[in-house]
């Protein structure tokens, strides 16, 4: 009975109880005060012993190292590894052809040089022309001495020469021309063998002519023709196919010619009738006047009119010399030619012609030696002698004839008449005797198979003894090569390329043996060839798999040493089934239609799975963390054997036998009960480690989290259900694991000597390089981590419940990260706080480059030094937490010399810039942006202040107010006004109309709002005074429609800054009036300000609403300048402000 998953759940592995030896914070806060849970825990019973997790994370590497080879389908170019020989064959002596006595021998040489003596037709360009050559080459052959060669040469010589024939066929032809008025024709043809007697007369002095057989001769001329044939008449075609076959006796090769004629047939006589009679003429001379005669009389039916012509019409002839008919035969379109120059023809006609012999005085054909064991003893002959010449590379050989041998056989075949398909079969036979009796050759014979596929002729080629004999060495072959496919891996394996080749051939004989199955009236085969091959692999499949079984993982065994060879097992599979879809399944496929890989992946998967559960059901009740780690790399596997499957296009996984395979796997569960906990924390002397910035003790923890994140993607859990649970408890142990390996860093920390006077801490350095690689590491783990789950569960790619936990672990080592580079500044602060006083004490009669040269130098050092402890990031961090206090620093001086030179402030401003230009470093420190951001533009504003006048502070004040937009967007409420310049008057005029959503200031929830208008800066308008509406008691929303008049100038309006300041107020009789808001509206933007009016009134100009607000930080800065100013202008003007700000709460 398997344990449940709860119970698994609940094993930890050593690993982890290590880490839960100093339990983090997050642990910590939620024990008890003073419970003993602080003291190390002792490992549970059959938990690994505390050396043992190294010895986890190294199985784990090992696991991993493996599955790298396993991401991609593999290509032929990686499995086929060698050329070196293939494997021996197995030979069978008693099979093969009979040997040849000495008088049969030389009957096959003499028939061998009869063939080359009397040979007949055109040389091809791969054959060899040389008579000499090929007489020399079959004296090798038959190793004779040159007296023997020579005796037998004059006795073919003395021999009758062979009589020759001619076949015809008669394809088709195309684009002739139309003869009938439809514009079709109904073309036949006429042909026979025009011998030398009847060559054509030459040609007269006006007109070229020739021979034709329908033309009339003149009387006791020779005949022109012997066996004239006639084709089938096609009806209305101008591309007629006939497809008919004939055969024609030959007198003289060298002079005898084929002539065709193509007519347009005019009437319904049988011209077949015709041409028979016209035969029956032979030894009359006058042959063209008594074909004529016999035509119109078979069309008459004997009775000849005089006054009728029933001619047909021309359409093309051929004369084709027969000795230029090439030896092997041809099949060509022949252009038509016209019977004189006045003739018009065109169009082309397709002739198959193919020389024969008839009759040949050899001793073997008097012996009644057919051509076609003729053929059958002579290629054996040959390819043995072939097989010889190539030794000692004898096994590479692939049976490619040499230029003599092939010519010699080419010509045998013409002669003997037999077809391509003919010299196929003898092929094969010869397969049958040498492929058993010497296994060299048996690659040899295959590669001479002919590629091309081959259909049987319409007629018969083979009598009854022959198909008999066919089919005995059909099924001998037959049965020799089920053999082989069923040893496919011992004889062809998939690393050697020469026995891939080997069984390439012979799967294309195998292909072309299926051709003449039907083809036979005395059939070989019981079954259809396909299902005897694929009931040979599966049994060759299982026998494989038996014997691997038996060798690795023997059943007799307990199933805990049973284990490591099953492993072993499944992982054979898994190679031999990438073997499979490689390399033998393309050949399978494409050669005899069989589908190899999925034939062999069904079975070798069903077996293997049949043993994984019979294995694991034993297991279950011995399950110990050793026996885990193995069953977890048996997973693996597996789940390795199933994607490889659903990995090609258009494969289904849910049929295999392994689907479901994981829920009964206990060693699932419980590694990923112990996989987060690396082993034992043991943190270093913060020492970085040769060409690194970091210690090895983080270098260790990365690599344990990445083999978490790798193992857990090859695990690839199917069930979502079980994935969430086990993805969840993974990702939650990694980041107490992760958060625990910090608090060590800062325990580690805190106990090392520290250096007296030491500004930059070369351990505290190491520490933050730990952090944020562990942060990195940790982030891309856990990201690795992700679950299948439905798409309301994800968030940003990511399970929601990983994303929360991702997100808070980054966070927690970002604030560590932060707080140990707060702990490595803060021992700076002391120096830099010393050199920029240094700056605010310096005279001014030194240069500012001069005063600012120590601090620049001090920071020049450190940042080198940090520069050469820090990684990128961490040295930004430090970077950015240095240039804050650099400005604090600044700020901090400034505040403390108030109403000093205006060189003091030009020296800091200097100082700020020098700064940044350091910083920044030329694009390789801090970006502009953030350096000039935060407390940089407090500083600046604050710099740029003290530099000025009084009166440009109060105008800087003002200008400030103008910038202000509503942040608090309608909190403080609204206010419409309209305002104009009336230049006729030159006084501005201010019309105050109503105000709304104020806020309540009364203990009602109401107000009671005026509104104080006045005109800024004071030095602008020395002689005009603010004025104030009524109060509106008890509202929110009052209306005044008032308006107040401001005798000023255009050009003071229209200076930069002016501007008139709404303050609104709430009235309260008995305690001062509070503040409720304030807006600024520019001077410079009003009518009549910014372009003079023409005539009328700007009254009906549109109103302006105004949202009321409470000034901000950087308007109160202008007025901080002024508090240190002890002039009379300012500390009257601060003066007034502060008796407003009575009424305002605090600004947050």
């Amino acid at each position: 009975q398997a344990p449940t998953m709860s119970s698994l759940l609940e094993i930890k592995s050593s690993v982890l109880r290590q880490v839960q030896v100093c339990p983090s914070f997050r642990r910590r806060t939620e024990e008890e005060p003073g419970s003993a849970s602080a003291d190390p825990q002792e490992p549970a019973t059959g938990a690994w012993k505390p050396g043992d997790g190294v010895e986890f994370f190294t199985q784990m590497r090992l696991i991993l190292k493996k599955e790298e080879g396993r991401r991609s389908l593999p290509c032929p170019e990686v499995l086929l590894r060698s050329s070196s020989p293939a494997p021996t064959e197995p030979v069978d002596p008693n099979r093969g052809l009979r040997a040849l006595t000495q008088e049969e021998v030389e009957m096959l040489y003499e028939e061998a040089l009869y063939t080359v003596l009397y040979r007949a037709g055109t040389m091809g360009p791969d054959q060899v022309d040389d008579q000499e050559a090929l007489l020399s080459y079959l004296q090798q052959v038959f190793g004779t001495s040159p007296e023997e060669h020579a005796e037998a040469i004059e006795r073919v010589k003395k021999a009758k020469a062979p009589t020759y024939a001619l076949k015809v066929s008669v394809m088709r032809a195309k684009n002739l021309l139309a003869k009938d008025p439809n514009g079709f024709s109904d073309p036949y043809c006429m042909l026979g063998i025009l011998s030398a007697s009847g060559t054509p007369r030459e040609p007269g002095p006006h007109k070229e002519q020739r021979f034709s057989f329908r033309k009339g001769a003149k009387r006791g001329s020779p005949q022109p023709a012997k066996s004239i044939q006639v084709t089938e008449v096609k009806s209305s075609t101008l591309n007629p196919v006939w497809k008919e076959h004939f055969v024609f006796e030959i007198e003289d090769v060298s002079t005898d010619q084929l002539h065709l004629d193509i007519w347009d047939h005019d009437d319904d006589v049988s011209l077949v009738e015709a041409c028979r009679k016209l035969n029956e003429v032979i030894g009359l001379k006058g042959m063209g006047r008594y074909f004529k005669q016999i035509v119109k009389s078979a069309r008459a039916n004997g009775k000849a009119g005089p006054t009728e012509d029933h001619t047909d019409d021309f359409l093309g002839c051929l004369n084709i010399p027969i000795w230029e008919v090439p030896v092997a035969g041809e099949d060509r379109w022949f252009k038509l030619e016209p019977r004189s120059s006045a003739s018009r023809v065109q169009g082309d006609c397709q002739l198959v012609l193919k020389l024969i012999t008839t009759q040949r005085d050899t001793g073997m054909s008097q012996r009644g030696r057919s051509g076609f064991l003729s053929y059958l003893l002579l290629l054996s002959r040959l390819l043995q002698f072939e097989h010889r010449a190539e030794e000692p590379n004898s096994s590479s050989w692939r049976g490619e004839l040499s230029a003599p041998a092939a010519t010699v056989l080419c010509l045998h075949g013409a002669q003997s008449n037999l077809s391509a398909l003919q010299l196929a079969v003898l092929l094969k036979m010869f397969l049958e005797g040498v492929l058993r009796a010497c296994s060299g050759l048996g690659p040899a014979v295959r590669g001479s198979c002919p590629a091309r596929e081959l259909i049987w002729e319409e007629q018969v080629v083979c009598n009854t003894a022959q198909e008999e004999s066919l089919a005995d060495s059909f099924s001998a072959f037959s049965e020799f090569a089920l053999r082989l496919l069923r040893q496919l891996r011992d004889y062809f394996p998939a690393t050697n390329s020469t026995a891939i080749h080997r069984l390439e051939l012979l799967l294309r004989c195998l292909d072309k043996l299926q051709l003449f199955q039907p083809s036979f009236e005395v059939c070989p085969f019981e079954t259809e060839l396909n299902t005897d091959i694929t009931a040979a692999l599966k049994r060759g499949n299982r026998e494989w798999y038996d014997r691997l079984l038996n060798a690795k993982s023997p059943r007799e065994q307990p199933g805990p040493q049973r284990l490591a060879g099953l492993v072993e097992l499944v992982d054979a599979v898994y190679e031999d089934l990438q073997s499979c879809y490689s390399i033998y399944a393309s050949l399978f496929h494409s050669i005899i239609k069989i589908d190899f890989f999925t034939l062999t992946f069904r079975q070798l998967e069903r077996l293997v799975a049949e043993e994984v559960w019979v294995l694991t059901e034993d297991l279950s009740s011995k399950m110990t963390l050793e026996v885990a780690s193995r069953l977890f790399e048996l997973y693996l596997s597996l789940a390795d054997i199933q994607r490889f499957w659903s990995s090609i296009l258009g494969r289904d996984s849910r049929s295999l036998a392994l689907v479901g395979i994981h829920a009964p796997f206990p060693a699932v569960k419980l590694w990923a009960a112990g996989a987060a906990g690396p082993a034992k924390w043991e943190v270093d002397t913060l020492e970085p480690m040769e060409n690194s910035k970091h210690s090895s003790s983080v270098a260790t923890a990365s690599l344990c989290f990445s083999h978490i994140q790798k193992l857990w993607t090859c695990l690839a859990c199917p069930d979502p259900v079980q994935a969430q649970g086990l993805g969840t408890q993974l990702s939650q142990d990694l980041c107490e694991a992760a958060l625990f390996y910090t608090e060590l860093l800062r325990k580690k920390v805190d106990t090392q000597p520290r250096a007296s006077g030491e500004a930059v801490s070369e351990p505290l350095c190491v520490v933050l390089n730990n952090v944020e690689l562990l942060r990195r590491a940790a982030g891309q783990a856990l990201r690795g981590l992700a679950w299948p789950e439905g798409a309301a569960g994800l968030t940003g790619g990511l399970p929601r419940a990983l994303l929360n936990c991702t997100q808070a672990l980054d966070e927690d080592l970002q604030r560590e990260a932060c707080t140990v580079t707060a702990h490595l500044t803060s021992k700076m602060v002391g120096d830099v706080r010393k050199y920029v006083q240094h700056i605010s004490l310096s005279p001014d009669s030194i240069q500012n480059d001069e005063a600012v040269a120590p601090l620049m130098k001090y920071l020049d050092e450190k940042l080198a030094l940090l520069n050469a402890l820090l990684e990128k990031e961490n040295l930004n961090r430090v970077l950015e937490a240095l240039w804050e206090l650099l400005l604090q620093a600044i700020l901090q001086a400034l505040g403390t010399n108030l109403d000093v030179s205006a060189d003091f402030y030009s020296r800091f401003h200097f100082t700020l810039e020098a700064l940044v230009t350091f910083f920044h470093a030329d694009g390789q420190g801090l970006p502009l942006e953030n350096l000039r951001d935060g407390s940089y533009k407090r500083l600046e504003e604050e710099l740029r202040l003290h530099k000025c006048s009084t009166r440009e502070c109060i105008e800087q004040y003002y200008l400030d107010k103008l910038k202000q937009r509503s942040l608090e967007h309608n909190r403080c409420g609204r206010l419409s006004v309209r305002c104009y310049y009336e230049a006729a008057e030159q006084r501005l005029v201010v019309e105050v109309l109503h105000a709304a959503d104020l806020l309540p200031l009364d203990a009602n929830g109401l107000s009671d709002p005026f509104v104080i208008v006045e005109l800024g800066p004071p030095h602008f308008f020395p002689l005009v005074h603010s004025q104030r509406t009524q109060v509106k008691s008890r509202t929110l929303h009052p209306v005044y429609d008032e308006l107040f008049y401001f005798s000023v100038p255009a050009e003071v309006c229209r200076r930069r800054g002016a501007c008139v300041l709404f303050t609104v107020m709430d009235h309260d009789w008995l305690s001062t009036n509070d503040f409720a808001g304030e807006a600024a509206l520019g001077l410079g933007s009003i009518g009549g300000i910014v372009r003079p009016q023409v005539g009328g009134s700007t009254r009906t100009g549109q109103p302006i609403t105004l949202h009321l607000r409470r000034p901000r930080a950087q308007v109160r800065s202008a007025l901080r300048m002024l508090e240190g100013r002890t002039n009379r202008e300012a500390q009257e003007f601060v003066k007034r402000l502060r008796e407003l700000e009575k009424f305002m709460e605090a600004d947050p």
